[in-house]
């Protein structure tokens, strides 16, 4: 059975394949053979990200199959992104071109601000000095986004947006932002289902996109007592019903939301069993359910905030909580007819 294709139309016409393949915390010497994998099961978008630090053997696997004929480049949607120590205007171009020489490209299909922290260059995140935590600037942040602006306008990248941006920081940055960001890119799963988020990037144009859709189990810092959504009793349930995995349902869940999902393997078979949540058929009893799960439980909590700044804080949760999400006017003419 081939799998469904399930796509979204970016704001700037680019046509984003829903489902792809995420490549944090693949490790080198495992990375290349799951992109590889990937593109021969039929995954058509790959996501990147410099810091990830496996960019270099991605491109080697990319060049592979684009010599063998598995794929041609047209065919197939990346996505990297620009590091907290890159966000000076200048390193913005610089960082990119780095980015596609590991990649072996010539261009991306989307480019994303990593996250709103800003690092002092050249700094180790490993053990990174609250000093050399320059924290998050709006002003600043808004001169990271012109460099990016300059990406599009140079064909580094087909399109641009953001990843890990609240509410609040999107409506900082779209106060002088000549190109609206394409995407956020942040964490989703059926505990943490960032409703409000996604009904405003769609009230933008935004596509939101979701990582660690499956709770992320490997994740740092996970809590003794997390719950796990793939051990989820309701999961468990409409998973025997449709006779797929959990996993699936999660995956599927966020496909039937309208959302771009990025499901992370180094293995060939749960690489290809993660590719069939494309062909489960949920049905509006199955979403009720699904949606009924949602704890607000954001399992990544390892984000580097400075000395001081609460989590509360850092998400701007008050601030997002008072804002009043306004449907576009299509939107709001069909719920008036």
């Amino acid at each position: 059975m081939m799998s469904k294709e399930w796509s979204v139309t970016l704001n700037a016409g680019a046509k984003m394949p829903a489902f792809g393949l995420g490549t944090w915390q693949s490790k080198p010497g495992e990375v290349g053979a799951a992109v590889e994998a990937a593109l021969k099961a039929g995954y058509k978008h790959i996501d990147c990200a410099h810091i990830y630090g496996n960019e270099g053997e991605i491109g080697q696997a990319l060049q592979k199959c684009f010599k063998e004929g598995v794929v041609k480049r047209e065919d197939i949607f990346i996505t990297s992104k620009l590091w907290n120590t890159d966000h000076a205007f200048e390193d913005v171009e610089p960082a990119c071109a780095l980015t596609l020489k590991n990649l072996q490209l010539d261009y991306l299909d989307l480019y994303l601000i990593h996250g709103p922290l800003s690092f002092k260059k050249g700094c180790n995140i490993m053990n990174l000095k609250d000093e050399e935590n320059l924290g998050y600037n709006p002003d600043r942040c808004a001169k990271t986004w012109e460099g990016m602006e300059g990406l599009v306008e140079k064909g580094m990248a087909k399109a641009i947006g953001i990843s890990n941006f609240t509410i609040t920081k999107t409506e900082n940055l779209l106060k002088t932002a000549k190109i609206v960001p394409a995407v956020n890119q942040v964490e989703c799963h059926p505990f943490f289902q960032q409703q409000k988020l996604k009904e405003y990037c769609d009230s933008k144009g935004i596509t939101f996109e979701a990582y660690s859709p499956l709770g992320n189990p490997g994740r740092p810092m996970k809590g003794e007592d997390d719950p796990n959504p793939l051990e989820d009793p309701v999961i468990a349930e409409i998973a025997k019903k449709h006779g797929v995995t959990p996993a699936q349902i999660c995956l599927s869940f966020a496909l039937h939301r309208g959302l771009v999902v990025l499901a992370k393997s180094v293995k060939p078979s749960r690489i290809e069993e993660n590719l069939k949540a494309t062909q489960v058929e949920l049905d509006s009893e199955d979403m009720r359910q699904l949606r009924g799960l949602d704890k607000n439980l954001r399992f990544l909590r390892f984000f580097m905030m400075k000395e001081g700044l609460t989590a509360e804080e850092f998400w701007d949760v008050k601030g997002d909580e008072a804002f009043t999400v306004k449907q576009p006017e299509e939107k709001r003419q069909k719920t008036e007819d």
